[in-house]
């Protein structure tokens, strides 16, 4: 009886493994609070010439927002995505938001609107960084944000949409 015993007690441990694998991110949730993005600093010193004391914006501008989606009873956020330009540099910022946790969450501009998107047509952003919270993520320089039409949340590990915002 004992070697039935173990193999029991074996395949108990490995589903209970699995399932708080594939059912903790439901209930785990991280917080990240970032400041808003500024402007970068003026260089310093004063301009060599006058034509290049030209006017810069004093502080960042939001190019587009969205609110996040409902996917489903698991897969759903809350809160507002805003794309920002800090001088040279474009923010995207995830503001006050709530997103439902699942294993492997990636963040995506997409071309699409609706939650759609395709990898191939897709800009790349990077790790979700937490689940709760205020956080940005500086865009790769030169990148025509013009193209991308919403911010899409998803799980590679199920590819499952997590949650989207159409951009405005």
């Amino acid at each position: 009886m004992r070697p039935r015993t173990a193999g029991i007690a074996v395949v108990v441990i490995v589903l209970a493994a699995v399932a708080w694998y594939l059912g903790s991110p439901l209930f785990i949730r991280t917080t990240v609070n970032e400041a808003f993005p500024t402007a970068a600093a003026p260089s310093a010193g004063p301009p060599r010439s006058p034509a290049a004391a030209v006017a810069t914006p004093s502080g960042p501008t939001t190019l587009a927002t969205g609110e996040l989606g409902y996917v489903d009873a698991i897969h759903n956020g809350k809160g507002t995505v805003l794309l920002v330009r800090t001088g040279d540099a474009v923010v995207l910022r995830f503001d006050d938001v709530a997103i439902t946790n699942a294993p492997d969450v990636h963040v995506y501009l997409s071309r699409d609107i609706g939650g759609k998107w395709t990898e191939a047509t897709s800009l790349y952003v990077g790790p979700l960084k937490a689940t709760n919270g205020s956080f940005n993520y500086t865009l790769a320089a030169g990148a025509d944000l013009s193209l991308y039409k919403s911010v899409v949340v998803w799980c590679r590990q199920f590819s499952v949409l997590v949650t989207w915002a159409d951009l405005h």
